[in-house]
């Protein structure tokens, strides 16, 4: 017997594959024009530069997601990521460290430097109320500039050999790097679909004022939000580094327009409560073929 709340879930569950699905089917009707008007398109070099190109939007797109599903944006992940790189580049070059303990410290502090952005957007923003619109540009102004005062205003280089592998590391001719975003989008479909955490990403997005009356905590789920998508900035800052083999206070400039981009093109609603990030990924594959 289906129940009244069974129902819509499944009505959601087939609307979103039907939504896939013809986004599917424009990313492969992109791939055959240019596979026919184009002569180098399937290349197999060009294939490993496609899936390189989209390694970061795919990744900074994916914590974009969960802020968009709750009725939100966030402006600041460019900037976000740029200070986390710089943050990470900085730990990176400090001295009386072995090359594995100081990769792994860069890491951890790119990470924790771009969740702890992701917080103070959330909790700024659930906690007065105000427009994530408004939050998130003051901190994209915000990270830019602790950027350049712990930078310097200078571009850190010289990284450990193992470190620059990494990023130019390939698994079966598919890069390493993309494969990093993969699992990051794997994860997050999880989180989504089969968590509580993930059903109430999706209430607040279509009735916070239910979930709220139901006696679940919105604020830390939405301060959660914000925290995931600064954690993936902080990703996005490694894979950045590891691949250009630098960390610039300016990097990351307009990354969060192709982020919010993939995510639209991918399906979700910008008022929230509706999309998958399965349909961030090809949104981001869709914007990589083009460019």
């Amino acid at each position: 017997m289906v129940t009244q709340t069974e129902a819509p879930a499944r009505d959601f569950s087939m609307r979103s594959i039907i939504n896939s699905a013809g986004i599917g089917l424009a990313l492969i009707a992109l791939i055959l024009f240019f596979s026919v008007f184009t002569e180098h398109f399937l290349n197999p070099n060009n294939i490993t530069n496609i899936l390189t190109q989209i390694t970061i939007n795919m990744i900074l797109a994916v914590g974009m997601t969960f802020v968009i599903l709750i009725g939100g944006i966030d402006l600041s992940v460019g900037s976000v990521m740029a200070f986390a790189a710089v943050v990470a580049g900085k730990a990176m070059t400090l001295p009386g460290f072995g090359t594995f303990e100081v990769i792994l410290f860069a890491c951890l502090a790119a990470v924790a430097a771009g969740v702890i952005c992701g917080l103070i957007n959330g909790v700024i923003t659930a906690y007065w109320a105000l427009p994530s619109f408004i939050i998130t540009l003051g901190m994209l102004n915000i990270a830019r500039g602790a950027g350049l005062h712990v930078s310097e205003a200078k571009t850190i280089y010289s990284f450990p050999f193992a470190f620059e592998e990494f990023g130019s590391a390939q698994f079966f001719g598919i890069p390493v790097v993309f494969l990093v975003a993969l699992m990051l989008v794997l994860i997050a479909w999880f989180i989504l679909n089969r968590t509580v955490f993930g059903r109430l990403i999706y209430g607040i997005g279509n009735n916070e004022e239910a979930v709220r009356l139901a006696g679940h905590p919105v604020f830390w789920y939405k301060v959660a939000a914000f925290g995931i998508c600064g954690l993936t900035a902080g990703i996005g800052a490694i894979v950045y580094m590891a691949r250009l083999n630098i960390s610039s206070p300016i990097a990351g400039i307009g990354f969060e327009l192709n982020a919010i981009a993939a995510v639209i093109i991918g399906g979700t609603s910008l008022s929230g409560g509706r999309g998958s990030v399965i349909g961030t990924l090809l949104g981001a594959f869709i914007i990589g073929v083009l460019a």
